[in-house]
C-alpha cells in the first residue's frame, strides 16, 4: 500500500464515530509515522488535497462491492443506503467533506454507476441527472442529521424526547387540534430514522415521473390500452 493510501486510510479511521478508531493513534507504536498527524503531509499537497482524497476514498467505499440487479428500484435503493451508511461510518469527516466534489477516480465511477441505473431504465438525460443529484442529496442529508443527534449528549436527547412524550401531548387541543390528536403517534415515530420511508418515497415519485415521460405509446402497450384510451379528449373537447 502506497504512503498516500496509508494516509488517507489511518486519518479516516481517526476520526470515525466508534471511540476505538478516534483513539487509534494513541495505540500506535511510538515509531509509527501515522502515529504523528503532521506525516500525513508528506503525501499531501496540504489539507484540502488530503480532503479531498478522504472523500474520495469515503465514495468508493460507498460503491465497492456493489452489484446491478437490473431493477432500477432494488439498485438505487442498495446505492442510496450504501451513500447514508458510508458517510455515517466516519460523520466528522464527512462533515467536512460531503459538500466537497472531488473531481477523482472513486467519485467519477459512482456518479458514472447512478447514472447508468438511471438511463438503463429509460429515464431521460436531464431527468437522470436531477434524480441522481436528489438521490445523493438525500442519503447524505440523512447521514449528516443522524451524525448531529448521535453527538448530541444523553440529556440532551433526552430532553429532546421529553418534547415529544410530555410537552406536545399535554398541549391544549383547542389551540393545536391536530398536533395533539396525533401526538401519541409523533411519540413513537420520532423516535425512528425516516430514512428507509423517505427513500420509497423518493422511488414512488422516481417511478411516477418515468411513467409520465415514456412516450404515449409506449405507456399504452405497458398498460394494454389503445393511445387513445391512455389519453382520453379533454372535458368538452
Amino acid at each position: 500500500m502506497t504512503g498516500r493510501m496509508t494516509g488517507i486510510r489511518a486519518s479516516r479511521g481517526l476520526t470515525r464515530s466508534n471511540p476505538r478508531n478516534r483513539t487509534a493513534a494513541a495505540t500506535m507504536p511510538m515509531g509509527a509515522d501515522w502515529a504523528r498527524p503532521w506525516a500525513l503531509y508528506r503525501y499531501f499537497k496540504g489539507t484540502d488535497d488530503l480532503l479531498l482524497a478522504v472523500a474520495d476514498e469515503l465514495i468508493g467505499r460507498a460503491i465497492a462491492g456493489y452489484v446491478p440487479t437490473g431493477d432500477w428500484r432494488q439498485d438505487l435503493r442498495a446505492i442510496g443506503h450504501r451513500i447514508r451508511d458510508g458517510y455515517l461510518d466516519c460523520p466528522q469527516v464527512a462533515t467536512l467533506t460531503m459538500y466537497r466534489t472531488t473531481g477523482r477516480a472513486r467519485e467519477a465511477e459512482s456518479i458514472n454507476t447512478i447514472l447508468g441505473v438511471l438511463r438503463g431504465a429509460g429515464f431521460p438525460d436531464a431527468e437522470s441527472v436531477r434524480l441522481y443529484h436528489a438521490l445523493v442529496d438525500q442519503g447524505m442529508a440523512s447521514a449528516a442529521q443522524e451524525s448531529c443527534w448521535s453527538a448530541l449528549p444523553d440529556t440532551a436527547r433526552e430532553a429532546e424526547y421529553r418534547v415529544w412524550d410530555e410537552t406536545y401531548p399535554a398541549l391544549s387541543p383547542q389551540t393545536y387540534p391536530h398536533l395533539v390528536a396525533v401526538a401519541p403517534l409523533l411519540r413513537d415515530e420520532m423516535r425512528c430514522n425516516s430514512y428507509d420511508y423517505a427513500l420509497e418515497l423518493f422511488l414512488d415519485a422516481a417511478a411516477a415521473r418515468l411513467q409520465a415521460l415514456r412516450p404515449r405509446k409506449s405507456r399504452a402497450r405497458a398498460t394494454g390500452t389503445s393511445v387513445a384510451e391512455a389519453n382520453p379528449p379533454a372535458s368538452g373537447a
